[in-house]
């Protein structure tokens, strides 16, 4: 039997981070993974960091290769019918920017930091169980390298994402889902090619909406709308950058080709439980809400989640006073449905819904607006660099 104060359920950035922070403020940990190492540094997902990321990996001494490699950006381009719109994110917010970041390297520099502070992080973990919630000592069990094993803690985070254990462990009928599905997906790639750009590009197009980001000097990370239920074989890399061609077309720019070294295709989703705990467990990021792509929001909304958590553990601790920790889940979905809103709305403005030749015009009519009214670019600039933290 082991024992610790809080067991994460999770190796992605919300759970590391979390463990990371309870470090920082003399709470001890054991986070549980069932993929390998190597797996989840290798897994590409997020790549926009908002400023309160930023601030925050700056904040707890992990911010370092952040700062030496990745790509500030202080503003963003929304493009209509080939014509471009820049969002002056900087200049909007007093300053505030984003960083294009890899979340697999967010991942490395904090499994660095916690290796290197004599953190436990388990990977490889399988057939992960969580009971006993309602008591002072909840149960994580798990096996590990073949043998069974047991973590008693005083406190369990699900940090495990959307698919993960955590949130079956809730008994039914205490949670309320909320949920839309979407009917697009994103075909997303990787290349070995210098970016075109130095700032994003959302594109929209009578074909799909398409989206060049960056990942470093030497990659470039591209997207574009797909019907969800497609087959990644009908997409040849020949088709893709015609395609890419088409949509992010502008007058006097160029869309430089590489080799594709990775694509998927992922359906969008927008996804929240109520409320975010249950008990001595906590859910945290995917675990509990899914936002679509089209914000950047779903890494940093996690960050904000366990910052919020981390804060209510260690007031819990050094007082007693359990305030915090009743009030994480309302203070985390004020948060949540924000972003929720500003994601759909982005998400709305974007893409080509098809047979929906009213909801067009109308969606024509807010682009023109975006293009015209400051109001409007200063509402869109202070929810991409993203909102203050509680």
């Amino acid at each position: 039997m082991k024992t610790t104060q809080v067991g994460i359920v999770g190796a992605g950035p919300a759970g590391l981070m979390l463990s990371h922070l309870l470090h920082l403020a003399g709470i001890g940990s054991i986070v549980l993974e069932q993929r390998s190492r190597a797996y989840v540094e290798a897994r590409i997902r997020a790549g926009v960091l908002e400023q309160t990321t930023v601030d925050l990996l700056n904040a707890s001494g992990v911010g370092e290769r952040m700062r030496r490699e990745g790509l500030v950006h202080h503003g963003v381009n929304l493009q209509f019918d080939g014509h471009r719109h820049r969002i002056a994110l900087s200049e909007l917010t007093g300053g505030k920017a984003i960083t294009v970041y890899g979340q697999q390297e967010v991942v490395k520099d904090l499994i660095a930091a916690r290796l290197r502070a004599g953190g436990q992080v388990y990977f490889d973990i399988a057939e992960v169980s969580i009971g006993a919630l309602h008591t002072e000592r909840p149960i994580i069990r798990y096996r590990r390298k073949s043998s069974w094993e047991e973590l008693h803690c005083d406190v369990v985070a699900g940090c495990d994402g959307f698919h993960g254990v955590s949130r079956n462990a809730v008994p039914p009928g205490v949670l309320r889902t909320f949920e839309r599905e979407y009917p697009f997906g994103w075909l997303g790639l990787l290349a070995t090619v210098a970016p075109s750009t130095d700032e994003l590009i959302y594109s929209y197009h009578d074909r799909g909406f398409a989206l060049h980001s960056l990942r470093s000097p030497e990659l470039t990370r591209l997207y574009l709308q797909v019907d969800p239920a497609d087959d990644l074989t009908k997409w040849p890399d020949e088709r893709i950058w015609k395609e890419l061609q088409i949509r992010l077309a502008s007058p006097r720019w160029s869309l430089a080709e590489g080799p594709i070294i990775e694509k998927s295709i992922t359906p969008m989703r927008s996804f929240v439980v109520e409320p975010m705990q249950y008990g001595r467990l906590f859910l945290a990021g995917d675990a509990a809400h899914i936002v679509p792509p089209t914000g950047a929001k779903g890494m940093n909304l996690a960050m904000a989640d366990v910052k919020v958590l981390a804060d209510a553990l260690a007031e819990w601790y050094r007082s007693g006073d359990s305030g915090q920790l009743d009030a994480y889940s309302e203070v985390c979905l004020r948060r949540v449905w924000r972003v929720q809103d500003f994601s759909t709305a982005m998400t709305d403005l974007m893409h080509r819904r098809a047979g929906d030749e009213f909801g067009r015009k109308l969606q024509r009519a807010r682009q023109a607006y975006v293009c015209r009214s400051s109001a409007m670019a200063r509402t869109i600039a202070e929810n991409y660099v993203g909102l203050p933290l509680p």
